[in-house]
């Protein structure tokens, strides 16, 4: 049986964390500790090393931008998953947030269900990707040319096939609707998914989907129709 996640909780307000505490408990996820600003996270996730962080965007001394950058300097394959914690969803702050290599983002008014499942699922390495939301964040602020983007390069290791696995992965598909699209084994697609973050060293599909907005790949306001 697969342990439960154990999650570090990172807000400067008391009753988010204990609210969040307790959704969380009541469904067996243990929180180890917890922090009122950035400082406090990135030290707690030293210490106590959690699979997953739960990062207010907006705290005192450090804010949660600067404390994903801290958190997630250990190497790709290793260390925590962390969702930011935000009450705006179109927040610069978020964005750059992801870019750093958050696995998502969630609401401060998220249903106890679904904060439940956002956890579990950034735990298995998977990212909290929903599409509406967080196409519409990239859409708002990706900037082609960006530092950003140049740290990924040109896309130029991808094959045709992979190409168009990223760009119809940054419009929003899953992979059940990329392998329809595509005629091809669901399987096929997680795989071509695994390459594309292999080869621009990306941690999950958040950090693929803002690439391919940075790069041009993808142009704002398209839509899955568009090939």
């Amino acid at each position: 049986m697969t342990e439960p996640p154990r999650v570090l909780l990172a807000d400067d307000q008391t009753l988010v964390r204990t609210g969040f505490r307790m959704i969380l408990g009541a469904d067996g996820i243990d929180v180890v500790a917890e922090a009122t600003n950035g400082a406090e996270a990135v030290e707690a996730a030293r210490r106590t090393r959690p699979d997953v962080v739960l990062l207010d965007i907006r705290m005192p001394e450090m804010d949660g931008l600067e404390a994903t950058r801290h958190i997630l300097k250990t190497p790709l394959a290793g260390g925590p998953r962390v969702i930011i914690l935000t009450t705006f969803d179109l927040d610069r702050y978020v964005y750059a947030a992801l870019s750093a290599g958050a696995s998502g983002f969630l609401l401060k008014d998220v249903t106890p269900e679904y904060l439940v499942a956002a956890v579990r699922t950034v735990r298995t390495g998977d990212a909290l990707l929903a599409p509406a939301i967080t196409r519409r964040l990239v859409q708002r602020f990706a900037q082609r040319g960006s530092d950003t983007a140049a740290l990924h390069r040109d896309l130029a290791s991808l094959t045709p096939r992979e190409l168009e696995v990223l760009g119809l992965l940054a419009r929003g598909l899953s992979n059940a609707e990329l392998a329809t699209r595509l005629h091809l084994a669901e399987t096929t697609v997680k795989t071509h998914v695994a390459r594309i973050l292999a080869k621009l060293g990306l941690r999950d599909r958040v950090q693929a989907v803002i690439v391919a907005y940075e790069t041009g790949l993808v142009s704002v306001g398209a839509s899955a129709d568009q090939r």
